[in-house]
């Protein structure tokens, strides 16, 4: 990643293979456990995107801001990318079609995947080194 936004430049890498893996929990869903448990899944990949998308964003905005405030943002994102996992398999579990495990098998390796994807693409930089900041002085 070079440039001044990695975080957009992410979300283009990534962005490519949110459908096809929407496409693939689905069907291992709905092959191993019928229609729902493939809606569950597919409703899980969509959530990690989302959620990976608006963390991103923020965090690019957080950037152009302050280098205290990147700091704030990515550690109240983790908190709040739990908070939204949480909140989302309480609710859905609420319906009657939905499947909590199948949620739960498709969601946890997308994050895990999401994270191995982000590091390597990351990998060998200083995460200060990723940004540049208008009123910054270099010493």
């Amino acid at each position: 990643m070079t440039g001044p936004e990695p975080e957009r430049a992410l979300i283009r890498r990534v962005s490519p293979f949110a459908v096809p893996a929407a496409v693939v929990a689905y069907s291992a869903g709905a092959l191993v456990a019928g229609a729902d448990a493939g809606w569950s899944a597919a409703i899980a990949i969509a959530i990690v995107y989302l959620n990976f998308v608006a963390n991103a964003l923020s965090i690019a905005w957080a950037a152009s801001t302050s280098p205290t405030l990147v700091s704030i943002v990515a550690l109240g994102g983790y908190v709040v990318r739990l908070i939204v996992y949480t909140v989302a398999l309480v609710l859905l579990n609420q319906l009657s079609w939905f499947s909590p495990v199948a949620f739960a098998l498709a969601l946890v390796p997308a994050i895990v995947a999401l994270l191995v994807f982000e590091a390597k693409a990351l990998s060998g930089r200083a995460q200060a080194d990723l940004w540049t900041f208008d009123g910054a002085r270099h010493q």
